[in-house]
């Protein structure tokens, strides 16, 4: 499918994602398989720190990025798709006052409920900003650390994704993000069924084709960790990265 017609059609659905949050308390990203695999069940009391129990409900991530991204006192965290906001306001609180959090979204609705949800928290170092994630409304070398919370793979354009992220990275910065791999016998029918996209799993990069997209967008150190299965042909992943360069 074309990108813009994937982009609008996981713009429908998140939204439409974040007006039936209220009423049903937590969401996912679609994909059944009998076990808790994504949503904020797989966040624990400590990696909620600092975000509001109606943020982390509201999570459609397939893992906690915020756990292995190494965030410090002072720094500046760039989340990707941050939807409801669990992510950011919980890189608010590990990068104190003196550090910032910016989410960006596409979704007008997703972004209301992430500043409700900070208002909620009584957060003030976080801000969220409506723009694709293909085409990042921030400067060069203007972040140190970009997670990210199964997103990537919704993107019909993941090279330039990871070339924005390593654009804005200043030198020495890192990329850290939870998303989706796909095995590489992945069938045909998974691959063009749309629901499977919008629900994570038929727009997935293999690890090889995440990790070659990584180097091409001039990251280094790349590490690809599966965490747990979320679908027949598909498991969730750490991916980690540095942007070259003194931090």
């Amino acid at each position: 499918m074309a990108d813009l017609t994937i982009r609008e059609t996981v713009r429908e659905r998140y939204a439409a994602a974040a007006r039936t949050l209220d009423e049903h308390r937590s969401s996912s990203c679609g994909c059944a398989t009998g076990a808790e695999v994504f949503g904020g069940a797989l966040y624990d009391e400590a990696q909620a720190d600092g975000a509001t129990a109606t943020a982390v409900q509201a999570s459609v991530g397939c893992g906690v990025p915020t756990a292995v991204a190494e965030l410090r006192e002072g720094e500046t965290v760039l989340d990707l798709g941050s939807g409801a906001g669990a992510d950011v306001l919980i890189s608010a609180r590990r990068v104190g006052p003196a550090g910032k959090a910016i989410g960006l979204d596409m979704t007008d609705e997703m972004l209301a409920l992430a500043r409700r949800n900070a208002d909620e928290a009584g957060v003030t170092n976080v801000e969220f900003h409506k723009g694709y994630i293909e085409d990042i409304p921030l400067p060069d070398a203007s972040v140190d650390v970009v997670i990210s919370n199964c997103v990537i793979n919704l993107s019909g354009d993941k090279g330039a994704v990871l070339r924005e992220a390593a654009r804005i990275l200043r030198p020495g910065g890192r990329f850290a993000v939870s998303d989706v791999i796909a095995d590489p016998d992945m069938d045909d029918a998974t691959r063009a069924d749309m629901r499977q996209w919008t629900g994570c799993i038929a727009g997935a990069l293999t690890r090889d084709e995440f990790e070659h997209a990584l180097r091409a967008a001039g990251l280094t150190d790349v590490e690809i960790r599966e965490t747990h299965r979320v679908h027949e042909h598909a498991a969730s992943a750490i991916v980690r990265a540095r942007k070259p360069g003194a931090s």
